[in-house]
Parts: structure tokens; C-alpha cells; sequence
């Protein structure tokens, strides 16, 4: 059996990610959005083992002393990671599988699985990006002000990442995420064959 594909799906606060997220996993069934284990509070609708797992700082940072995270990251104050055993387990069971992660932890995950592949959601427009951020309507103007530096530094990253795709409409941009999924799928490297072929060059 052939190992899933990691994708990793990265971007600045606000970039959209998780709404992205949710578009492709319609499109595409059969591939898995990995669930984040954070310190942060539950938004309003967000659900345990569904959106996230929530935890303490304390309980966090034992789960980091104990090896269990593929990569962690401090982002506004709260802690955010991905846990190494059910990416590991998913994988190997042949199912593909999403990291909807900030742009520290990609970094991470780039360095240690190099044949994940990393797609960075960038904003229409710097002024767009602003307005989405500012108009969640939930946080102080000191955390958004903290939230625009933070995003525009995390715009500098976008040529880390093997693609970018521009999150200028939900649907468009997971259709173009669908399809890098396709192509990546037909690459030698990861295994593709002419059917009924099993010779090596």
C-alpha cells in the first residue's frame, strides 16, 4: 500500500484557511483534515475533536517535553500543534491527509516530511487581508494590531512553499488546491504507474 500525501495548507491570520479547508474536504471526500491540539479558548461553535482539541499550557507543554507534537508554534499568545502519532498512523494507512497550519509550523513540517506538499493560501490584496482580520469583530484593537504585524511578516514566507493559490473566491481556491492534489498524484516520484505496469526502469 502506498503512503498518504501530506498536504500542508499554510497562510497569514486571516488568509482564510479554515473555510478553504472546509470547501475542499466537500470536493474531495476520501482526504482527512488533521485536528490541532491548541491552549487557545473554543470560539463560539468550535467543537472538541471536531475544530480542535483543547487543552491547558501546562498539559501543552508536557506534550512537547514528551515528543508528541510533528511541530508546535506560540502564535498570539497561545500554543497550537499537530500531533505526530495520528499524522504518522494516517499516513501509513494510505489515507491523505490535511495541515491547516500557521506559517511556523509549516516551516517545521517542510523540514522534516520533505515530501509534503506545501501550499501557501495568500489574501487578494494586503487591504483585504486587513479587513477580514479586523472585522472578526472578537478581539481587542490591541490583538489585531499584533495580528496585521504578525500576518504581514507571514507574507514573506510565501517562497518557502512548493505552491501559492489566491484565496480570492472559497470555491475557486479550493477547486485549484483539488487540482494540484491531482497532479501531484500523477508524479513518478511518489509511485505513479502506466496501468497494469509493475516493471522498473
Amino acid at each position: 500500500m502506498a503512503e498518504g500525501m501530506l498536504l500542508i495548507i499554510s497562510g497569514p491570520s486571516g488568509v482564510g484557511k479554515g473555510t478553504v479547508c472546509r470547501s475542499l474536504l466537500e470536493i474531495r471526500e476520501a482526504i482527512r483534515l488533521s485536528v490541532s491540539t491548541t491552549t487557545r479558548p473554543p470560539r463560539p461553535a468550535e467543537r472538541e475533536g471536531v475544530d480542535y482539541y483543547f487543552t491547558s499550557p501546562r498539559r501543552f507543554k508536557k506534550m512537547i517535553e514528551e515528543g508528541a507534537f510533528l511541530e508546535w508554534a506560540e502564535v498570539h499568545g497561545h500554543y497550537y500543534g499537530t500531533g505526530l502519532e495520528a499524522v504518522q498512523s494516517n499516513l501509513a494507512a494510505g489515507e491523505d491527509l490535511i495541515l491547516e497550519i500557521d506559517v511556523q509550523g509549516a516551516v517545521q513540517v517542510m523540514d522534516k516530511v520533505p515530501a509534503a506538499v506545501s501550499i501557501f493560501l495568500a489574501p487578494p490584496s494586503e487591504k483585504e487581508l486587513e479587513e477580514r482580520i479586523t472585522g472578526r469583530g472578537t478581539e481587542s484593537s490591541k490583538k489585531i494590531s499584533r495580528r496585521l504585524t504578525t500576518a504581514r511578516r507571514e507574507m514573506e514566507s510565501y517562497h518557502l512553499y512548493d505552491y501559492i493559490v489566491v484565496n480570492d473566491q472559497v470555491e475557486r481556491a479550493a477547486e485549484l488546491i483539488s487540482s494540484i492534489i491531482d497532479a501531484e498524484k500523477c508524479r513518478v516520484s511518489r509511485g505513479a504507474r502506466p496501468p497494469g505496469w509493475g516493471g522498473e526502469k
